[in-house]
C-alpha cells in the first residue's frame, strides 16, 4: 500500500486497529495471558523474543487481514524485527494492514489527577526510522484518573505538542489520552477530557488532521463531536480493561469510533493451540471487535 492507500483505508475502511504493542514492564503479563510463564526466558531479549514469535504469529494466521483489521500498532522491537522474513511493517502492508508505532516511553507520577508522558529523547531519528520502514503512523498513551481540569488540559496540551511533532516527521499521530474506566470520576473526565480536545482541535492551524485514541466513554456517543470534528481523520478505542464481550457492547453504542483493542483481541489466544486452534480462536475474536466497530445498536 502506498501512503495515500494507507490514508483512505484508515480514514473510511470498516474495520478496527490491532493494538500489538505492550512493552515493558506489560510484556511479563502479556505472555502469562498467552501461556508462557516467567521460567521461559532469562533475560529482557529472550523475553522480547517470545513476544515477537507471538506476534508473528498473529500477523500471519489467515483470520488476521486487512479485511477487517485495517491497523496495527507496533512496539519498536516489533516494527524492527522481521515478520515471513519481513520488515514487520511491510509484512502488515502486504496484508492490507497499515502499521502504527507505539513512541511514548511510559508514565511519569501521578500529579493533578494524571499521569504526563515521559520525555521521549530520540524522538525526532525514531520517526524517520519508522517512515523509512514504511509505518503510517504513532500512537502516544497518557492517563487521566481524576476529573481535574488542570491536570486534563496539561495532559492534551503534551499530547498535541508530541503530535505536532509527529506531523512535522511525516506521520500520522494517534494521541491516546486514555480515562480510567475504573475511576470513581470517570464520567466527570470524559466531560473534561472531550472539552480540552476540542479546544486544542480548533487551535490546530494548516490543514493537518490527528487520530484519538480514547476510553470508551461512560455516557454513549459523548465523543461524537470528536467523531465530527474535521481535524479528526479517525476515533479510535481502547478497551481499557473491559472484558471482550462487555468492550464490544459498550463500543457498539457509540457512533463513528472503531476498536483499537490489545488485551480484549488477544485474551484467548495460547501458546500451545494448534495453528488451526490459534487462527480459530483470533479469527473469533477478530470477528466480534469488528461488528462492534462497524454495526452500531441504540445507545439504550
Amino acid at each position: 500500500m502506498l501512503n495515500q492507500d494507507m490514508m483512505a483505508k484508515i480514514a473510511t475502511g470498516n474495520g478496527f486497529i490491532a493494538a500489538l504493542d505492550q512493552s515493558g514492564g506489560s510484556t511479563p503479563k502479556a505472555l502469562a495471558g498467552y501461556g508462557v510463564t516467567a521460567d521461559a526466558w532469562s533475560n529482557d531479549t529472550e523475553m522480547y523474543d517470545l513476544i515477537h514469535d507471538m506476534r508473528s504469529r498473529i500477523i500471519t494466521a489467515p483470520s488476521f487481514s486487512g479485511d477487517k483489521v485495517i491497523g496495527a500498532i507496533l512496539f519498536e522491537r516489533t516494527m524492527d524485527g522481521l515478520v515471513d522474513g519481513k520488515p514487520t511493517p511491510q509484512a502488515l502492508r502486504d496484508r492490507g494492514v497499515v502499521p502504527f508505532l507505539k513512541i511514548d516511553k511510559g508514565l511519569e507520577d501521578e500529579a493533578d489527577g494524571v499521569q504526563m508522558m515521559k520525555p521521549m529523547p530520540g524522538l525526532d531519528a525514531l520517526l524517520a526510522r519508522a517512515k523509512a520502514l514504511g509505518v503510517f503512523g504513532t500512537k502516544e498513551r497518557s492517563v487521566v484518573n481524576l476529573a481535574n481540569r488542570t491536570g486534563i488540559a496539561a495532559i492534551v496540551a503534551q499530547q498535541f505538542e508530541v503530535a505536532a511533532q509527529v506531523l512535522a516527521g511525516g506521520l500520522m499521530p494517534i494521541l491516546e489520552p486514555e480515562v480510567n474506566i475504573k475511576s470513581a470520576e470517570r464520567a466527570a473526565a470524559d466531560q473534561l477530557l472531550l472539552e480540552e480536545i476540542l479546544k486544542a482541535l480548533d487551535a490546530m492551524t494548516g490543514d493537518a488532521k490527528v487520530m484519538l485514541k480514547v476510553s470508551i466513554p461512560a455516557k454513549a456517543n459523548l465523543f461524537a463531536p470528536l467523531v465530527d470534528h474535521p481535524r479528526v481523520l479517525r476515533v479510535v478505542a481502547l478497551s481499557g480493561g473491559f472484558s471482550r464481550s462487555e468492550a464490544c457492547a459498550e463500543l457498539a453504542k457509540n457512533r463513528g469510533m472503531i476498536a483499537s483493542f490489545s488485551r480484549a483481541l488477544l485474551s484467548d489466544l495460547r501458546h500451545q493451540m494448534s495453528d488451526a486452534e490459534f487462527d480459530a480462536a483470533l479469527g473469533a475474536a477478530i470477528d466480534e471487535i469488528y461488528t462492534a466497530s462497524t454495526q452500531k445498536t441504540a445507545a439504550g
